[in-house]
């Protein structure tokens, strides 16, 4: 279970699931996809698999970009901006910190 399913299943009852909690999860998960991906192709001794899993590896870091652009645009994650970053960690922090209790 990827860490968007858990806070879906923490958020649902409190009504307190955004895009920033979303997108965070998704983003994470796609993190996680691509190194599944990478260690897959490194393990694998058939070429048409390999193949097969770097089609699907270029998929989830086209989707990991995608979103990772999504967030920038809407204020959600500042790369470039590392002060600025620390603001919406500590938002972000407040908000998970919220729907625990």
């Amino acid at each position: 279970m990827g860490m968007l399913e858990n806070m879906s299943d923490m958020v649902t009852n409190s009504g307190m699931m955004n895009d920033g909690i979303i997108a965070t999860g998704f983003l994470n998960d796609c993190k996680v996809g691509i190194r599944n991906y990478a260690v897959a192709i490194s393990e694998t001794a058939n070429q048409e698999l390999r193949d097969v899993l770097r089609r699907q590896l270029d998929d989830a870091i086209e989707m990991h970009a995608k979103v990772f652009e999504y967030m920038e645009s809407k204020g959600l994650y500042n790369a470039k901006d590392f002060q600025q970053q620390i603001k919406i960690d500590m938002r972000n922090l407040e908000t998970a910190t919220n729907i625990m209790q």
